[in-house]
């Protein structure tokens, strides 16, 4: 009986259980640091018996790895779900067969150096590709774990990346060495070398890390009151159930509540979450019922601003569509339209920010001059036509009488969230602080909105910016710029919660520089590849 199927599923088991606690559980991104081991010994057993079709055993690995962290989405929509599972895993596995290809002409540590090099690559441009789906960056593994990875304000969550291929492949090459028995003939100065040199690659980032957690002060060059505010809207049922009016009611009573023990002297910022209304239309953001409602709520706050999300279309009057992504509406009128923040006040003062990371299939055709024709010949509508902002812009928090000491904020709209130089890059631009608003409900009480929030105390400590989140059923919450959650509501409430945010003007060495992590690891992969090119191309002549 052939053992070795019984072997491989096993293996690819744990590899897969190993790689998706730290995203499921709290305090378990640490399995990361060994998650790939199991499937680099089915490979290794694979090569020295010269395994064919072993492509579909790691495909497999990160079929269930991608199943186990992200099934949630097919609570959204199943086929979309299951096209994002497959597909995330099969890019996973293509870099997995590049290596193995590289392995076979290269031999000692360089494939595994590869390997490590093109997983990083491949993530750095997955943050900025026209399809990009980066939910399982490594570096998110760390997200429920983040008093270890304080360090993410030099790196960035790719340095988390590196720091989880470098601790698999140590720790896997120390069992290499012992099982094929290289470790008796290491002196006792390699020996010790070899552990010193692992067990600081492990423990120096967590040592260093849990320092600066226990040690940091908080930047603050003043603090700003906010009130985050929780409809709890079913997104499934809303528009069936409560009319647009009804909604903003919901939303002007928690206001009103607020009303009741405000300061009149203070600054407060009201945020609601993403999407709250379609009613606003850009040509006239003035005739929107929503602003006008919500104006008049916070009308008896003197220094009250709200920032809320918002459905706005913009229409165009011509012969030719404006761009690939506009519809018609008839007579020849076409429209646009943008998932948008929008920030108010007292006055008739209305600033927009765009949302421009955008998700696939519901908000965004990719590749819109060749997917439109193909969306047309099969009807129409059937993929989202967002359009988004080429650059970030903020959104200024002011007195009504006080324009010019305005405070500037970032807001990154749901899936921005998850982008590190994105988000970063309110910071850049000026952000003294940030927010988040989403709407989480479409996925149900599932991992999937616990891990959207996790993936905020990353951006809080690559940015040291503290962050008001805001999402229509939870969790709202805001976090410091430690990463942690000083308060948060409950899933599945209808509610608001007041806090304080810090402002500061402080830049972090991952906001001035950017993903330097990631560039240099590319560079060296695209090193690596051009040398397996070449060394293929030399082969071929000989033969």
């Amino acid at each position: 009986m052939n053992r070795k199927p019984c072997l491989f599923f096993i293996l690819s088991l744990l590899s897969a259980c190993l790689l998706s606690a730290g995203f499921l559980f709290p305090h378990c991104g640490g399995f990361a640091l060994i998650g790939f081991i199991p499937l680099l010994w089915m490979d290794r057993i694979a090569s020295r018996d010269n395994q064919r079709h072993f492509f579909w055993w790691h495909y497999l690995t990160f079929v269930l790895w991608n199943a186990f962290t992200t099934f949630w989405v097919c609570n959204a929509t199943v086929a979309g779900g299951i096209a994002a599972i497959l597909a995330n895993a099969f890019q996973m596995s293509v870099i997995w067969a590049l290596f193995r290809l590289f392995k076979r002409r290269f031999k000692g540590s360089l494939p595994y150096i590869f390997l490590s090099c093109a997983w990083i690559a491949w993530e750095r441009f997955y943050f900025g590709a026209e399809i990009s789906w980066p939910w399982l960056t490594l570096g998110n593994a760390f997200a429920q774990s983040h008093s270890c990875v304080q360090w993410y304000e030099l790196t960035g969550t790719i340095g988390g990346s590196l720091w989880i291929w470098i601790c698999n492949l140590g720790i896997f090459g120390l069992s290499v060495a012992l099982q094929e028995g290289k470790w008796a003939g290491f002196n006792g100065k390699a020996r010790f070398a070899s552990v010193a040199a692992l067990a600081l690659a492990i423990a120096g980032p967590l040592a260093a890390s849990w320092i600066r957690y226990a040690t940091l002060t908080e930047e603050s060059d003043g603090q700003m009151k906010v009130c985050l505010l929780q409809p709890n809207l079913d997104p499934y049922q809303k528009f069936q159930v409560l009319s647009q009016t009804e909604q903003d009611e919901v939303i002007a009573g928690l206001i009103e509540a607020e009303r009741q023990s405000a300061d009149s002297s203070e600054v407060i910022l009201f945020v609601a979450p993403e999407a709250i209304t379609n009613d606003m239309v850009l040509n006239r953001p003035g005739d929107s019922r929503t602003a006008y409602s919500f104006r008049k709520a916070i009308a008896a706050i003197p220094y009250a601003n709200m920032l809320f999300g918002a459905s706005t279309y913009e229409f165009y009057m011509q012969e030719e569509a404006p761009s690939y992504t506009a519809r018609p509406a008839g007579d020849g009128i076409w429209y646009e339209n943008h998932n948008s923040a929008v920030m108010i006040d007292n006055s008739p003062r209305m600033e927009f920010y765009h949302k421009s990371r955008l998700v696939i299939g519901t908000e965004k055709m990719p590749y819109p001059r060749i997917t439109r024709g193909i969306e047309n010949a099969l009807g129409g509508n059937l993929l989202g036509h967002c359009i988004g902002q080429d650059e970030v812009s903020l959104l200024n928090v002011v007195k009504r009488d006080s324009l010019t000491s305005s405070i500037p904020v970032g807001c990154a709209v749901c899936y921005e969230s998850i982008y590190p130089e994105h988000f970063a890059s309110y910071v850049a631009a000026g952000a003294k602080a940030m927010t988040v608003i989403t709407n989480d409900a479409w996925w149900g009480d599932t991992p999937g909105y616990k891990q959207h929030l996790s993936y905020s105390r990353l951006r809080a400590i690559e940015t040291r910016r503290d962050i008001a989140r805001s999402a229509n059923t939870g969790i709202s919450a805001f976090i410091n710029q430690r990463g942690d959650i000083v308060s948060s509501t409950s899933w599945w409430e209808r509610c608001s919660l007041d806090g304080k945010i810090n402002l500061n003007g402080h830049i972090t060495p991952f906001v001035e520089y950017g993903d330097v992590t990631g560039r240099l690891c590319t560079m060296l992969f695209l090193l690596l590849a051009f040398a397996l090119g070449v060394n293929i191309i030399t082969r071929r002549r000989v033969r």
